[in-house]
Formats: C-alpha cells, sequence, structure tokens
C-alpha cells in the first residue's frame, strides 16, 4: 500500500518540485493488476449437481435386493433433479437460515397458534410429498416393496434437507395408529395418501392432502411416557376432551396429531385434528418454540391442551401399544435419516479430497487421506445396507427380527454419525468448519437421531426387552448374522461374541450387546452383498484383532481394497 501511494503521488520529474501530481495526469491502476492481493486457485468446484445415486452403488444394490429395484429410475431422478441440484441444495441452505415464527395471535388479538415457515420449507415438503415419501406406501394400490420405495426416497430427501423430513417421518409412521379405529383411517388415510402437498389450516375432509404429527412426551417424562399426567375426559359421544401440556410437539402445523393422555381406563392413545368438523380450531395453544441445536428449519414446540377434542384410538389403558408399530417406524426413519446424513458428509468430502491439493499432490492420491476416506465410505455403506435390510423386513412383515435389530441398528447407526461426519468436516480442513461448506450444519443434526425416539440407553435396554418378551426375536437375529459365518476369520470372532452377549443379558452391558449385534448385522451384510474390498475395509477398521472403534484411517485393509472404495463413492458432476 505504501508503495502504491509513493507511486501516486510522486513529484514530476526534471521539476524538483514537491507539488502532487494531479491524479488525471497518470494511468489510473487497474484493480485487476496494481491492487489485486491474490488470485483464486486450488479451490473446490461446487458440489451443485451431481447425481447422489451414481456415486452411491451400495443404495442402488440394496433397494433392488429388497424388492424396490422397479422404484430405481425414478428415485435417480429425484436425486438428479432434486436432491444433488443446486437449487435444491440452496433451498435446504434457505429453510434452515430463515427459521420458523410462531405467531399466537393475529393483528385484532384473536388465538391463532400458528407458525410461519420459510417457501424454501415448503419447497421441500412439496418434493418429499410427491415422492412419496410420507405415507405412500400405506394406500390400498401400493404394491409390494412399496415400504422399500418409499424408504429410498425418504433417504435422499434426508441427504438433502432433514428438518423438513420430520413431519415427513411422521405422517408415515401414524397410519398404522390410526389403523385400530376403522372410522378414524377411513376419515384421514386418503389425504394421508396423497402426493399433494396441502398446507395451511382448514378442517382436514377439505384437504387433498393431510399431514400427521407426534405429541407425546411431557416435562417431568420425557421418554417414560406412562407418567404422563394429561387428562382426557369422555364427552358421552366417543370424543374425549384433553387438559394437559406436552413438552415435545414437533411441526405443530401438521393437520392431525397423536397424542398420549391418562383416560378413565388409563393411559390411551387419541387422534386430534388442528381444526375441527365444525370449522373451529381446536384449542391446541402453542406456548413456544425450542431453540434447538439443529434441525433448524423444523419447528419443535411446547404446547397445552386446553379443554382440546380428540378421539380414542384402541382401548382405554393400552396407549402404549397401540403406539408401538409408529415407535416402529420414526425409529427406522432415524436410521434412514442418520445413513443419509453421512452419505452427504462423505459425498462432500470425497468431492473435496478429489479436487483439493495438498504439498505438491492432490488430497486423493495421498495415501493416509485415502485411508481415511475409504473408512468413512465402507461404514456408510454398511449403514445404508442395513437401513434397507430393515426397509425391506418392515415391507415383508418380519417383525421378529426388527423387535431386536431395529433397536441395536439404532443404537449404531445413529450414534456413529456423528463421529462419521467429524471425520468428513476434517477431510476439508478449515473450510469444513465454516458454514458456507454445509458441514456445520450436518454436524448440528447428527446427534438428534440418536437422542429422539429413544436414546442410546433407551433402545439398548429394548434390545434387552426384546429378548425377554420376544426370545423368537434373538433367533431371527442370529440367523441373520449366521448367513455370512465362515466368510471372515474377524468376523466369526465378533459374532462369537455377540453369541456369548445374547446367552447372558446384563442390564450394564446393554450398550456392548447393542453395539455388536449393530457392527455384527452390518458385516453380515457387507459379506453377502457388497464388493469384496468394501467388506474388506470395513470389517479391518470395526473388527479388527488390535481392536475396533479407533480413529479413521487406522485400519490395516489393503491398498487396493482402500482404492476401490474411495473410487466408489467419490461423486462424479
Amino acid at each position: 500500500m505504501t508503495d502504491l501511494l509513493a507511486q501516486r503521488y510522486a513529484p514530476v520529474h526534471g521539476s524538483g518540485s514537491a507539488e502532487r501530481v494531479a491524479e488525471d495526469s497518470v494511468e489510473t491502476p487497474r484493480v485487476g493488476d496494481r491492487f489485486a492481493t491474490h488470485a483464486v486457485t486450488n479451490q473446490v468446484p461446487p458440489l451443485d449437481g451431481y447425481d447422489p445415486v451414481a456415486c452411491d452403488p451400495g443404495f442402488a444394490d440394496a433397494l433392488a435386493r429388497e424388492g424396490a429395484g422397479d422404484a430405481l429410475p425414478r428415485l435417480t431422478e429425484l436425486g438428479r433433479t432434486v436432491v444433488g441440484s443446486a437449487e435444491g441444495r440452496e433451498h435446504a441452505r434457505l429453510a434452515n437460515e430463515n427459521e420458523p415464527v410462531l405467531r399466537t395471535h393475529d393483528r385484532y388479538g384473536n388465538r391463532i397458534d400458528e407458525v410461519d415457515f420459510h417457501p424454501s420449507w415448503h419447497w421441500l415438503m412439496e418434493r418429499s410429498v410427491g415422492a412419496g415419501a410420507h405415507a405412500a406406501p400405506w394406500a390400498p394400490d401400493a404394491g409390494p416393496g412399496a415400504h422399500v420405495a418409499r424408504a429410498g426416497a425418504f433417504y435422499l430427501m434426508s441427504e438433502l434437507e432433514q428438518g423438513h423430513c420430520c413431519p415427513i417421518a411422521m405422517t408415515y409412521a401414524a397410519v398404522p395408529a390410526l389403523r385400530h379405529d376403522a372410522g378414524l383411517a377411513a376419515r384421514y388415510e386418503p389425504g394421508l395418501h396423497s402426493l399433494t402437498y396441502r398446507p395451511g389450516l382448514v378442517e382436514p375432509s377439505t384437504k387433498d392432502g393431510l399431514l400427521a404429527g407426534m405429541s407425546m412426551t411431557e416435562k417431568q417424562g420425557g421418554s417414560d411416557v406412562r407418567v404422563g399426567t394429561t387428562v382426557a375426559k369422555p364427552a358421552g359421544d366417543g370424543s374425549y376432551h384433553l387438559v394437559g401440556h406436552k413438552w415435545f410437539t414437533s411441526a405443530p402445523m401438521c393437520d392431525l396429531f397423536l397424542t398420549l393422555a391418562q383416560a378413565p381406563g388409563g393411559l390411551t392413545c387419541f387422534v386430534l385434528p388442528r381444526v375441527l368438523p365444525d370449522g373451529s380450531r381446536n384449542p391446541i395453544r402453542i406456548q413456544r418454540l425450542k431453540d434447538k441445536l439443529g434441525n433448524r428449519s423444523n419447528a419443535s414446540s411446547e404446547i397445552e391442551y386446553q379443554d382440546a377434542l380428540g378421539w380414542r384410538l384402541g382401548d382405554e389403558g393400552r396407549g402404549v401399544r397401540t403406539i408401538i408399530d409408529m415407535v416402529s417406524s420414526t425409529r427406522l426413519d432415524c436410521v434412514l435419516g442418520s445413513a443419509a446424513l453421512m452419505r452427504i458428509a462423505l459425498s462432500e468430502a470425497a468431492h473435496h479430497v478429489a479436487h483439493r491439493s495438498a504439498f505438491g499432490a492432490r488430497l486423493a492420491d495421498q495415501p493416509l487421506m485415502r485411508q481415511v476416506v475409504a473408512e468413512l465410505g465402507a461404514e456408510v455403506e454398511a449403514s445404508t445396507r442395513l437401513a434397507f435390510r430393515l426397509a425391506g423386513a418392515a415391507d415383508r412383515g418380519e417383525r421378529a427380527l426388527l423387535r431386536l435389530a431395529l433397536p441395536t441398528s439404532k443404537y449404531l447407526v445413529c450414534k456413529r454419525t456423528s463421529t462419521v461426519i467429524a471425520e468428513a468436516a476434517e477431510c476439508l480442513g478449515g473450510n469444513g468448519y465454516v458454514e458456507d461448506s454445509g458441514l456445520p450444519r450436518y454436524y448440528r443434526e447428527a446427534p438428534l437421531n440418536s437422542i429422539w425416539e429413544g436414546s442410546g440407553n433407551v433402545n439398548a435396554l429394548d434390545a434387552l426387552r426384546a429378548m425377554a418378551r420376544s426370545p423368537e426375536s434373538v433367533d431371527a437375529l442370529l440367523a441373520e448374522v449366521d448367513a455370512a459365518r465362515g466368510e471372515s476369520s474377524l468376523f466369526d470372532a465378533a459374532a462369537g461374541a455377540l453369541r456369548e452377549e445374547l446367552a447372558a443379558p446384563d442390564e450394564r452391558r446393554a450398550r456392548r450387546l447393542a453395539e455388536l449385534a449393530g457392527v455384527c448385522l452390518q458385516g453380515s451384510l457387507l459379506l453377502r452383498q457388497a464388493p469384496a474390498e468394501v467388506a474388506e475395509v470395513f470389517l479391518a477398521a470395526r473388527l479388527g484383532a488390535d481392536g475396533p472403534w479407533r480413529t479413521a484411517g487406522t485400519h490395516t485393509a489393503s491398498p487396493s481394497a482402500t482404492a476401490a472404495v474411495l473410487t466408489r463413492v467419490t461423486p462424479r458432476n
């Protein structure tokens, strides 16, 4: 800067004068040359326009194996035109930077209890509903594999943006509970199946598209829903009046909600519409919106029922039994969503190292970086294949397997998400810590699925309950694991350790059991379904003789296996 000023105000040659040279008597420097501080080089091009299915062959293969191969062309189109598009990625960013706003009253002082969402939220919702990521597989004309195809759409849209997937998941999960009352199911299911997204609070029967939410936990109980204090009193006409509060109600602009309350016969499940049959607002008061770590695009609220009107689902006193299938569905979506979140973080990391150079070589050509990204790739594929195996089990009604495999898979996959995303962010260096990269948003999102629908302890203990109450679930899980016995000594040793845990369950070791079960399920699927190189990297990283759960990149898989996995997971655009 001093040199430039000296040039600008230099004395006129030969005059000996200290007068400043008039500004118009010299050539004005061009910003492009004299004031340039640097040229932008060695920066990674945007990931915009990539094909998320092309770089995720494990997803495509799992989809076909579980009976939804016919859906692959339309899911590929969804991935290409929505999930991987610059437009879709920008809507995901905007929906999170422009958070929902609660309006308790209108301008005249009337209580309205509405939440305003940014237009990008509605754009995302419209795409997910249109793709059938919500309750579409419950429709009467849905054929075999419909739940797996729906899982595929949910997985892809979760890669794009997780917050809006909350009401999508709840709508999917609500249908089994609604079917405890044929009349209520007939009233609401057509709108829940619809591929039309129709926001706004009006009487449900007048809408051609509905969304359902859930409102279960209270201040004093959390996951222990049996201690709820909300009271439901029969009105005498089949309906009930509910008074009480709920501590966590996400997506409060849904058209109807499933909730638990204490009826005369005990804890009972009810459905409450936001707008009553006469067109009036049901007195469900939104007290405030939660200030959450992540999931910022989605409104999560505290509500109060002030004599709200609801209709019973199932028998009085059987509320937990009524919602059990709903819980299984939401847990499945937690596994799918976490696998998807790891997958987009992996895509960002693999894309970055493919285009960035340091110390004289491209990052993707440097041995240690290759170790790291390949290990992330193997773990993500293991999680994805496991998620779709569970979706296939749900589609085919394999209840015994799901009873034990689902809580243990949720425990493992959702817990690993934070670690995987942290490693992916590190692949970007300092750029991965900057909001523009997207990785900080993924990282804030990562713990959510491990906490919601039962935290780690809740799911680990649920696995013990499944073993005690449904012994056939142990046989089903071991049959799935044993299908790969004899393929790897590392895997066989882990399967043997799992058998020991299953034979002597101990609450203090419940997490160890859940972890072992999840890893063995993943290993079995990779050994049977994935290329040998993927299984080699995964088993070396997770079941190596010198101990599992090490930091990424410490595995001892062969260079050829590492290279194959890296090529397999790198986006191409």
